[in-house]
């Protein structure tokens, strides 16, 4: 041996094992990466070597083998630090002695041992949900139980619930969370209502979605005098009833947020909570914490108050109503909402004034018969009354973040959960600003204003042209994502220095954070969590499993709308191109499906043009960019995958290469659809 390798072979031994905490990734082939965020390189681990660790569970790995050259290490898990998924989809399979739950997976994981007591009832092959329950290093299997049998006809519930448990969110609250929920008293307490400021006599209402069932936030709005107003942002005091360290903080933390899927919440906190206890339902007393303004009429705030409230909710309005109001100024409280609105209006110009970028919004909606199949799209878009709620939350949320923010122990900031939005990054802005000039919109990138002041103009360009949605989609993704830090950076999207999530505690965690660390700025006796910036990296590793869960689930349900539809053609417009085909969205319900390359190829053969965001045909130079109108036509449906694939028609009337191109097949059930059936 060599003195060289035997001085490396002595280096080896001497070192001490490095150990790292990361996220447990395991492929389809049964090999796993701990992901380690401060190193370069994953951690491999072995199938033999994974402990008790499933995928997606936060693990510590120790280094076993180490690659000094190229920085590649081999590693096997010592501890699971916490799981991400406790309850699983799968089949039963029952013998006379015993149970196993065969997991329904494409990521390897062992099957569950079930006592005989916990099958609920289940039968052999039985479609399930299962909870694991134990899983000592000791034993030969994890152990588990049956929570719940899904029936035959339940296929969409089964889906939804897949969903919900691959992305890490319990699917029902344990027995000791529900106890402590119902063990909450239903009556106000009199003594607290004696500490609070006493709002009940003030016109107080909710402005919600119609089917809204937790109502988090109301307003109260009174004259002071000629000009003069009290606008009261109330928000439900949910961190009075979910205290540190109870068992009710310990599922919210957990969890996070709540997830909103087309048929069904998954709640952050009980029901008894979330649509009772801390829901502003109209005629109950409710404790709140508020935001109280005076201001003009014309919005010029003069003073605020923060502090703990008592409410009395006089109205709950949904927003058509509110809608209705404002266009036609008739109908209850009008003149109030109208205020209101004229006075939201005129914040929402200031913010864009001063470089906040106006995204339009839409919400795919779906309209469900009892099953919960889709049977109608619909698009909603924000109308004033949507913007008048949102102009008074963007408010408090600021207020409440800048009144935190001037508070110092020991000339050292509170740690406390702001709401971030960092500037553009210009590499990325380049593809973007070069797609956006194709359409005579152009950008100054000479400051982080003039950038917002650019995006602002051209969204306002392109507002009823075939390219405005394409444009907002690129541009949004071109941003950075908004997170909770305790680094406070600003938010470069609503263009304020201060920003925080204050009013939404029922169905986000950091809002209870804000809440209990406000109340002890106001009390005087400011919180010192240590442990703040860990507790906002997972509330926004969790907003991003729900948002990715969200679309999952609107995926699946376009999918299983459109299904219906297979061999009918629908008007289009690009949103997605890459080397294997390209993307389209149907005008009408905005679903996305793929045109394969494959498809194309009889047509002609295709290269991607990437800085272009577009396909080129070699010998008939046919391009398809981004935001071009196409004829499509769905050929396949595909539920298990949540996948839609199209097909190019060639309209003769409107494309110059149509005479060169092979003709459509035909298809007697063809039929072209400017509107659903």
């Amino acid at each position: 041996m060599s003195k060289s390798k035997s001085k490396q072979k002595q280096k080896q031994k001497s070192t001490p094992a490095l150990t790292l905490k990361g996220r447990l990734e395991v492929t389809r082939s049964g090999m796993g990466y701990v992901i380690v965020d401060a190193e370069k390189e994953d951690v491999l681990v072995r199938p033999g070597d994974f402990d008790t660790a499933l995928n997606g569970d936060t693990v510590r790995v120790k280094v076993t083998r180490e690659n000094m050259r190229t920085g590649k290490k081999e590693g096997r898990i010592i501890e699971v630090i916490t799981r991400k998924q406790t309850e699983f989809i799968g089949h039963l399979q029952l013998s006379t002695n015993h149970a196993f739950f065969v997991p329904d997976t494409d990521k390897p994981m062992p099957d569950l041992f079930i006592p005989l007591i916990s099958i609920m009832g289940a039968k052999h092959k039985d479609r399930v949900v299962a909870r694991l329950v134990k899983w000592e290093k000791t034993d030969k299997k994890p152990v588990g139980e049956i929570i719940k049998v899904l029936l035959p006809e339940d296929d969409n519930d089964a889906a939804m619930q897949e969903l919900l448990a691959q992305a890490g969110f319990p699917l029902s609250f344990s027995e000791d969370v529900k106890e402590a929920a119902e063990k909450l008293p239903v009556i106000l307490d009199s003594a607290e209502i004696a500490k609070r400021r006493d709002c009940r006599d003030i016109l107080t209402f909710t402005i919600d979605p119609a089917d809204a069932k937790d109502f988090d936030d109301a307003i109260s709005i009174r004259t002071l005098s000629k000009g003069m107003y009290e606008i009261g942002v109330h928000i439900a005091d949910v961190s009075y009833y979910v205290t540190p360290d109870s068992d009710l903080d310990a599922e919210a933390y957990k969890r996070a947020t709540s997830v909103y899927l087309p048929d069904r919440v998954n709640p952050m906190l009980p029901e008894k909570i979330s649509n009772e206890l801390c829901s502003l339902r109209p005629n109950e007393d409710k404790f709140t914490f508020s935001a109280i303004f005076q201001m003009t009429d014309k919005g010029e705030i003069k003073q605020y108050w923060l502090g703990k409230t008592v409410i009395h909710s006089d109205f709950r309005f949904a927003y058509e109503d509110v809608q209705q109001i404002i266009e036609t100024s008739e109908g209850n409280c009008k003149e109030e909402i109208l205020l209101l609105n004229s006075i939201a209006q005129g914040f929402r110009k200031k913010r864009f004034a001063k470089g906040a970028i106006n995204f339009s919004s839409q919400e795919v909606r779906f309209k469900l018969d009892e099953k919960a199949v889709p049977i109608g799209i619909m698009i909603k878009e924000s109308k004033e009354a949507h913007q008048l709620i949102e102009e008074l939350m963007l408010l408090a949320n600021k207020t409440v973040a800048e009144n935190v923010a001037k508070q110092h122990i020991n000339k050292k900031p509170i740690p406390f959960p702001y709401r971030v939005h960092d500037q553009p990054d210009q590499e990325k802005l380049k593809p973007f600003i070069s797609f956006a000039k194709k359409y005579g919109h152009g950008f100054d990138i000479s400051s982080a204003e003039k950038i917002s002041a650019s995006f602002n103009q051209m969204l306002e360009d392109a507002k009823g042209k075939p390219e405005q949605h394409v444009l907002e989609q690129l541009g949004i993704r071109t941003m950075a994502k908004a997170v909770y830090t305790a680094e406070n950076i600003g938010h470069y999207g609503l263009a304020f220095e201060y920003y925080c999530h204050f009013t939404s505690p029922i169905r986000r965690y950091p809002d209870i954070l804000v809440h209990r660390i406000l109340e002890s700025v106001l009390t005087g006796k400011p919180i010192i969590d240590k442990k703040m910036e860990e507790k906002c990296k997972h509330s926004s590793e969790r907003e991003r499993a729900a948002m990715e869960c969200e679309r999952a689930s609107n995926k699946y349900k376009q999918v299983e709308y459109l299904k219906t539809y297979i061999g009918d053609t629908f008007e289009a417009i690009i949103s997605g191109v890459s080397s294997f085909g390209f993307w389209a969205e149907t005008v009408l319900h905005k679903c996305e499906g793929l045109v394969s390359v494959i498809g194309l190829s009889d047509y002609d053969d295709f290269r991607h043009i990437e800085s272009d965001y577009s396909l080129v045909g070699r010998r008939s130079g046919r391009s398809f960019r981004i935001g071009d109108k196409v004829l499509i036509k769905v050929i396949a449906a595909n539920l298990e995958k949540r996948q839609l694939d199209y097909e190019w028609v060639i309209n003769a009337g409107k494309d110059n290469d149509a005479e060169d191109a092979p003709k459509p097949k035909k298809n007697n059930s063809t039929k072209k659809h400017k509107g659903p059936k």
